[in-house]
């Protein structure tokens, strides 16, 4: 008991607490469920569905009550392939008997009678009542799970079967609790609801970068769109399924990824509708390997269903709702796919078809994710996994693809194809983040942007594999604005040259590091080379040589770029400064902190080391009492720090402040577009990524920095006032 009660004490996060008080009865503590798996090999989403029963609280007693209870409901119900035999003798002797099974249902057309087989009970033929049927249609496809009530009758009639189903509930939500939902959802900030929405599928948000939960975001998009259809090809132990057979009893995983066309679209012996028909998401696991076979059948009517979201063998035109997922492991990295084919090159041949694969909606970059590892899932609270998806589910019937319309305005050039794979990713990922339907123009932008990049990595591999498809451009115009925005993917970014043109054998050219990704010495001896030559005179010292680079002009980064660093950008602005001044209204969280301990570190390596520097911050209080407790905590541990090493760090608060920029006692005056804040989001928990610990392979946000002389030029006597 006392072992118990220690697993179950847990410390409640800010966010944990607001989770647990705006949905108290939907959520539940996500690491419970590892704690009463044992050996039973059932969903989460069944798991969570006995939780939310009786564990759905923060209390520690009542959870360890909670707990106990479902593992004893398990212990008890829950049928072991290796001990059916035992249950059934249970039921015999008790006369029925309450348990928990997948279970599927079949029409004996000889009898003219409905029955259930028991998958791991181990049973068939056993009678159920047309109305459980009626109720629940998915029994009759691929089986769904369920607690029964399972009753013993025998009489010793000729070909009698004794078993008879009493009662059978699905493990699933039954109720509509959108609206509900999409008020609690007015309680979070956008970054506090992706993280919710990151916990509810187990991930620790923390161990996760801002571009990585959107893409795991991406990959929930099936259960909330309807008729959506996307890709992801990457190296394996990523995740790529898991989410399709653990998250939603609205979803159906295919391992393997082979399946006949009867069991897919309808059986023509029988008229019986297949998978799409039933379920919102048919996922097809294992999708990828050039030695897969598929029939030319099956390919053309998935095409046909893909384009038009219905099916047909001839006889009628039948209409289905289901998303379709493909997910398959990568055989090469990314730049080998591309100097030597395209991104799409594991796929078995019937499916490397532009015909087909010009249907797919978006293409997830699976080499972006991390292989999983423990510390990456949870132990704060989320939502219960089949009220989520019930959620979700409901939200299908909306339809949110055209509410950027009124900010931003889609090129001209691209498809009707594409604008309808760009439309469908944005409407699932607003349902998704923004369930309201309601956004500013700031918020709708990342998740355009992410969409038309879906997109545009299935395009553009499309044009490497047909030459007559046209190139288009994926770009959109803000509104009030003539000049388009570019998008480009990650792909693209990285490695130019191989995206671009076509490579042979003999080419010789090595982009396995992105472009302008350079060591700091190796980055500031090519750009002393080739900038300033003069620079390398042996009459200079090294900070002149470094003070020498510094220039009036003007610095645009693009969005997603890399190879931008603190050094590349101010290194030789700040070189010799004694006395810096700093604005920047947004230095609060944890990252913010760690851009500034960067730039401090930047501020060393530039200064005379037998000079100590002065660098004088002005920025805003955090408005929480906590979190500005939190500030001054990291701003004192920043001090002391840092003056070990020859910085002496000093700051003050000034809540009217909305400009940043840099000042230095050697002249300069830097307008920054975004302060520090130039980089996009990534996680530094794990020191095994290089984005870590080189800010040159980090992402960047778009941004623009001024560099001028300042005829007021500071002073150390001028910031001490």
């Amino acid at each position: 008991m006392d072992e118990m009660t220690d697993d179950t004490q847990h410390e409640l996060s800010p966010l944990d607490r607001k989770i647990t008080d705006v949905f108290p009865q939907h959520t539940v503590r996500k690491d419970l469920v590892g704690d009463i798996k044992g050996n039973a090999v059932v969903p989460t989403y069944v798991l969570e569905f006995l939780l939310s029963q009786f564990a759905t609280t923060t209390d520690a007693l009542s959870i360890e009550s909670g707990v106990k209870r479902v593992q004893e409901i398990l212990a008890q119900h829950y049928v072991h392939r290796d001990e059916a035999t035992l249950i059934q003798s249970k039921i015999r002797e008790k006369g029925h008997y309450r348990i928990i099974d997948k279970v599927q249902v079949t029409l004996n057309e000889r009898l003219d009678r409905y029955e259930a087989s028991f998958s791991n009970l181990n049973i068939r033929q056993v009678v159920v009542d047309p109305e459980i049927v009626k109720k629940n249609e998915k029994l009759l496809v691929t089986g769904i799970w369920c607690i029964c009530r399972i009753g013993y009758a025998y009489t010793g009639e000729k070909d009698e079967v004794p078993w008879r189903l009493d009662s059978l509930k699905p493990v699933q939500m039954a109720t509509d609790d959108v609206h509900n939902f999409i008020e609690g959802r007015k309680s979070f900030s956008t970054e506090e609801w992706i993280d919710l929405l990151m916990q509810s599928i187990g991930f620790n948000p923390e161990l996760f970068s801002d571009r990585a939960k959107l893409l795991l975001l991406v990959r929930m998009i099936p259960f909330v769109e309807r008729n959506f259809n996307v890709i992801e090809l990457g190296p394996k132990g990523t995740g790529k399924s898991h989410i399709y057979s653990e998250f939603s009893p609205h979803g159906m995983l295919i391992s393997g990824g082979e399946i006949s066309v009867a069991k897919l679209f309808v059986n023509n012996a029988t008229g019986r509708v297949g998978l799409v028909g039933f379920w919102d998401t048919v996922a097809f696991d294992e999708f990828a390997g050039r030695s897969k076979k598929a029939g030319k059948e099956l390919v053309d009517i998935m095409k046909n269903y893909m384009a038009n979201k219905t099916f047909s063998r001839g006889v009628e035109q039948i209409p289905g709702e289901a998303s379709l997922v493909f997910v398959g492991n990568t055989d090469h990295d990314v730049p080998t796919m591309l100097k030597h084919s395209d991104l799409f090159e594991a796929l078995p041949p019937q499916y490397h078809d532009p015909a087909f694969l010009d249907r797919i909606h978006a293409y997830i970059p699976g080499w972006e994710f991390e292989q999983i590892r423990s510390e990456m899932f949870t132990d704060g609270y989320g939502f219960v996994v089949d009220y989520l998806a019930e959620v979700l589910h409901n939200l299908r019937d909306l339809d949110y693809s055209d509410r950027f319309n009124p900010y931003f305005e889609l090129s001209s050039s691209l498809s009707t194809r594409d604008k309808d794979g760009i439309r469908k990713t944005f409407s699932g990922l607003m349902k998704l983040v923004y369930p309201s339907g309601e956004a500013s123009a700031e918020q709708i932008e990342p998740l355009l942007r992410l969409a038309i990049e879906g997109r545009k990595r299935v395009k553009d591999q499309l044009c490497r594999i047909d030459t007559t498809m046209t190139a288009v451009d994926f770009a959109y115009t803000k509104t009030g604005s003539e000049t388009p925005v570019t998008v480009k993917t990650f792909e693209e970014i990285d490695y130019p040259k191989l995206y671009w043109r076509q490579h042979t054998d003999d080419d010789e050219s090595d982009e396995t590091i992105p472009e302008g990704v350079l060591p700091e010495a190796e980055e500031q001896q090519t750009t002393q080379a080739e900038e300033n030559p003069s620079a390398a005179q042996p009459t200079l010292s090294p900070l002149e040589r470094k003070q020498a680079l510094a220039k009036p002009g003007e610095v645009t980064l693009d969005e997603n770029d890399r190879g931008w660093s603190y050094n590349k950008l101010f290194g030789p602005y700040v070189a010799g400064a004694q006395h810096l001044e700093l604005t920047d209204p947004y230095i609060r969280v944890s990252h913010q902190m760690r851009n500034l301990a960067e730039f401090l570190e930047m501020v060393r390596n530039n200064a005379d080391p037998h000079q100590p520097v002065h660098v004088h911050l002005i920025t805003k209080e955090d408005g929480d009492v906590y979190r500005a407790k939190q500030q001054l905590e990291m701003f004192a541990q920043l001090k002391h720090n840092y003056v070990q090493m020859g910085i002496e760090l000093t700051f003050a608060f000034d809540d009217a402040i909305h400009d940043r920029e840099l000042r230095t006692d050697t002249g300069w005056k830097i307008s920054l577009g975004r302060g520090l804040d130039i980089f996009q989001r990534y996680s530094d928990k794990d020191w095994l990524n290089p984005e870590t610990r080189i800010q040159q392979m980090r992402r960047i946000k778009s941004c623009t920095f001024i560099y001028r002389r300042d005829d007021d030029v500071l002073t150390g006597k001028e910031m001490q006032n």
